[in-house]
């Protein structure tokens, strides 16, 4: 995991280090407009950038992981579930 949002950041492209295969980069919270209810409005989004060795990881099952961690960041309750 790297962190540019306590720097103002919002997203980037998080390099990956020998021997590592994966690196999440985790931006800012900023308001955004999102639609709910199908309505337009402001709501936290956290921007999120997934790097990955495709040499050890498939891009599907990647992208899969990653949805999962949104999925629970936009609805921690899941998480008392997952215990």
């Amino acid at each position: 995991i790297t962190n540019i949002g306590s720097a103002g950041g919002q997203w980037f492209t998080p390099v990956i280090n020998h021997p590592e295969v994966a690196i999440l980069g985790i931006g800012r919270i900023s308001e955004k407009p999102v639609i709910k209810n199908g309505e337009i409005v402001a709501a936290p989004v956290l921007a999120l950038s997934l790097s990955f060795d495709h040499r050890m990881i498939d891009g599907a099952t990647a992208q899969n992981a990653l949805n999962h961690l949104k999925r629970l960041l936009s609805e921690p309750e899941l998480l008392l579930m997952e215990a």
